[in-house]
């Protein structure tokens, strides 16, 4: 298979090229060279974007998913990191969903005003000892 230009592995991604230039300077892709100006890439470079685009999903920083890459570019997935990220998704889904459930209880609730309704008072205080619990030091 022949090497593919910045436009078509643009094209095949959905990634724009300024995306792609960016990965290439962050040390996440690599071109094999040019052809005219244009950056010429591998096509291993679409599995690379596709495990670049599920870590983005799974909430990975681009310094983390770097980590993921072995200094040759081949995928060096440590298999602990995936399952603390995994628990910090079940902690994210649970907060959200005890939300979504609040919101749903005071959308039905038929106190004459939000202020009037126990859901939604519930509700407000969970949320202010939530931000408190976070903006107060953790102890060593």
């Amino acid at each position: 298979m022949s090497d593919l230009d910045i436009a078509r592995v643009a094209s095949q991604s959905g990634l724009p090229a300024s995306t792609l230039r960016y990965y290439e300077s962050l040390g996440l892709i690599h071109p094999v060279g040019r052809h005219g100006l244009r950056r010429q890439y591998h096509p291993s470079v679409l599995q690379t974007l596709g495990l670049i685009t599920l870590g983005r999903a799974a909430g990975l920083n681009l310094a983390e998913i770097k980590l993921m890459f072995a200094a040759d570019g081949q995928p060096q997935i440590d298999r602990e990191r995936l399952n603390h990220k995994a628990d910090e998704l079940d902690e994210t889904i649970l907060r959200l969903s005890a939300v979504r459930d609040g919101l749903r209880s005071v959308a039905r609730c038929e106190a004459p005003s939000h202020l009037e309704c126990p859901s939604f008072l519930r509700l407000i205080t969970a949320a202010t000892y939530q931000h408190k619990r976070k903006s107060q030091p953790r102890r060593p």
